[in-house]
């Protein structure tokens, strides 16, 4: 019996090379490298600037913080996403409006999004699940469509004139659709690069955004910049160049700085990130093969409109509930192969129950949920693997249960 874990990071000597020589720099927090990893994830984008700071979370958080949304406004989200999609509105003082999925999908349902838009509503934040991008022509076609209704409360609002697009793409840095990069597309994209995603910092994260008309793009980076270190003027960095030691706190922010080592680790992995996202598809394809004959659906991750990053495989099991999957899921362990679930609903979370919201409400989502079981799938697995999961899957769905 081999032994598969879920998610292990993939490190080559590259990365341990490029820590140990930030290690050795003497410059360990944000510095060169944390400036060249930003300048490169924009260029992959196809975005004029990227900030990196130490989570998708903290990336997410700032953005709306800068919008300037916060109490007596409402910010909606999707019901079958992780928890950091909402509880960032909850941080902020504002109000999450959560929306079911449409059928038999992982989307929000854009009709329900619509008709939840209104004088209150500053933001929608849909959520790239498995790394597939959302339809953001009919997210963008609803939020103009809602215009009239838009009040803004900040100069940055004011500017936009509409509900803005904040995409949680914490699974998704380096899909494409239409022709366009994940982080082109949406008004803010944010990043995740946490320890089981495709790229990793260990923990970390990156924000783009669109340019627009009325937003300077230096002046927005440097907005983020104060917001990541206490709303100061100058960072260590700056200081440590011997022109002058001067500066001031302009207000007073947060912490939440990527620094060089993180950095560095992001700079390797973006190095060969092209070859690990066609590796998973070449899994994908694999593993969609395998289960061309059984009873179960699979996400389509790749056609001539898109191309997903590859980070998550989900199956569902047609015609089957919560028990099924997680007896299901304790064979998978039994035989050596761990999966894991994505995710529980928002509602069937304690915090988001005493906040009053009911899975009866959101009945698609947990249709989506009761069934759903995620196999390993990463730059790690072999072949060889990778054929011991699938004949291991076959064999438990062969078993009564």
């Amino acid at each position: 019996m081999k032994n598969i874990p879920f998610s292990p990071p993939d490190i080559t000597k590259a990365e341990i090379d490029a820590v140990v020589a930030v290690l050795e720099s003497g410059w360990i927090t944000t510095g060169p490298k944390t400036k060249l990893f930003e300048n490169n994830i924009a260029k992959l984008c196809k975005t004029e600037k990227a900030v990196c700071l130490s989570s998708q979370t903290a990336c997410a958080e700032m953005t709306l913080r800068i919008l300037g949304i916060g109490p007596g406004d409402e910010v909606i989200v999707p019901a079958y996403t992780y928890t950091a999609t909402a509880s960032i509105v909850r941080h902020i003082g504002a109000t999450p409006v959560m929306i079911d999925c449409q059928k038999d999908s992982l989307e929000m349902d854009y009709d329900k999004m619509a008709d939840a838009i209104n004088e209150k509503t500053k933001a929608v934040i849909p959520v790239d699940l498995a790394g597939i991008m959302c339809d953001y022509d009919r997210v963008f076609e609803v939020v103009n469509s809602k215009r009239h209704l838009f009040k803004p409360k900040s100069e940055m609002q004011e500017i936009y004139g509409r509900t803005l697009v904040v995409s949680d793409a914490a699974h998704a840095f380096g899909a494409s659709r239409k022709g366009k990069m994940c982080g082109e597309v949406a008004d803010f994209t944010n990043f995740s690069f946490h320890a089981v995603k495709n790229l990793t910092t260990g923990e970390g994260g990156a924000v783009t955004w669109r340019s627009h008309e009325g937003i300077d793009n230096e002046a927005l980076y440097r907005q983020y910049m104060l917001f990541s270190l206490h709303g100061q003027t100058k960072d260590t960095y700056a200081k440590n160049k011997g022109t002058s030691w001067e500066y001031d706190v302009v207000d007073t922010q947060y912490k939440c700085n990527m620094p060089d080592i993180l950095a560095a680790l992001g700079l390797a992995q973006l190095e060969r990130y092209e070859k690990t996202i066609e590796r998973r598809h070449e899994l994908i394809a694999k593993y969609n093969r395998a289960f061309e004959d059984l009873p179960v659906s699979v996400l389509n991750h790749r056609d001539a409109d898109h191309r997903s990053s590859g980070h998550l495989y989900f199956v569902r099991f047609d015609g089957k509930g919560e028990d099924y999957r997680n007896a299901f899921f304790k064979r998978m362990a039994q035989n050596g192969v761990i999966c894991n679930v994505h995710f529980k609903p928002l509602p069937l979370l304690t915090a988001y129950k005493q906040l009053g919201y009911d899975i009866k409400d959101y009945p698609n989502a947990y249709d989506m949920y009761k069934n759903e079981l995620t196999l390993p799938l990463n730059t790690v697995i072999t072949d060889e693997e990778a054929d011991y999961i699938l004949s291991t899957f076959r064999r438990c769905i062969a078993q009564p249960y």
